[in-house]
């Protein structure tokens, strides 16, 4: 082997371990990403969701597929499995304290999931890469939420969702689920009063 082919050998091995890293950091900026309104990523390409307007997608009830298994201990310590919720409405809100789309749009979270209680929708939090519990029950108390929210320092509950389909991409992220368990909406955005009812009242009112 010549000296002079050494270099280009070496050269091609840091280029493709250089593009390597920058995929798992770009894949690790998509999932932790913070979003607000209009800003946040599109989809819908080649799959059998509808993207709408302002980061909220939506699955015709023939299309839905199951939402993964999301079960784990609270941010109070109690166990919480999403199947329990089957035969109502489920709002999956994902958020983080960190996170200030987050901390804008908690307290609407807060207010529709106390006037829909009973009437059959259900709210639930994921609090994701929040490395202090107590940051983020402060966050909750702050913010008036009543309602659980699963306590997921790593990110792993959102790898759960398979790709393709309406899975999280950043926070906040929030997700409808209907009554049968299935995946019906999604935000990429923090989300106004309005905005927020427009996602759940249709899926509530199916049959």
């Amino acid at each position: 082997m010549s000296p002079a082919r050494a270099p280009r050998r070496r050269s091609t091995r840091t280029s493709r371990t250089a593009l390597a890293v920058s995929a798992v950091v770009a894949g690790a900026l998509a999932l932790s990403a913070c979003s607000g309104e209009g800003n946040a990523p599109s989809g819908g390409g080649g799959t059998n969701f509808v993207a709408g307007k302002g980061g909220i997608d939506t699955v015709p009830v023939a299309d839905r597929t199951p939402a993964p298994t999301i079960d784990g201990k609270t941010l109070q310590g109690e166990d919480l499995d999403l199947a329990s919720y089957k035969g109502k409405v489920v709002v999956m809100n994902i958020w983080g304290s960190w996170c200030p789309p987050c901390r804008a749009e908690a307290p609407t979270f807060a207010k529709v999931a106390k006037e829909l209680k009973g009437k059959g929708v259900e709210f639930v939090g994921i609090d994701a890469r929040d490395p202090q519990k107590d940051q983020a029950i402060a966050f909750e108390k702050d913010a008036g939420i009543e309602y659980p929210s699963l306590y997921d320092p790593d990110g792993k509950l959102m790898l759960r969702f398979p790709k393709g389909s309406l899975n999280p991409q950043g926070i906040p992220n929030t997700l409808v689920i209907d009554k049968e368990g299935r995946v019906a909406g999604r935000s990429l955005a923090a989300l106004s009063e309005k905005k927020l009812r427009q996602m759940i009242d249709p899926v509530l009112a199916e049959k």
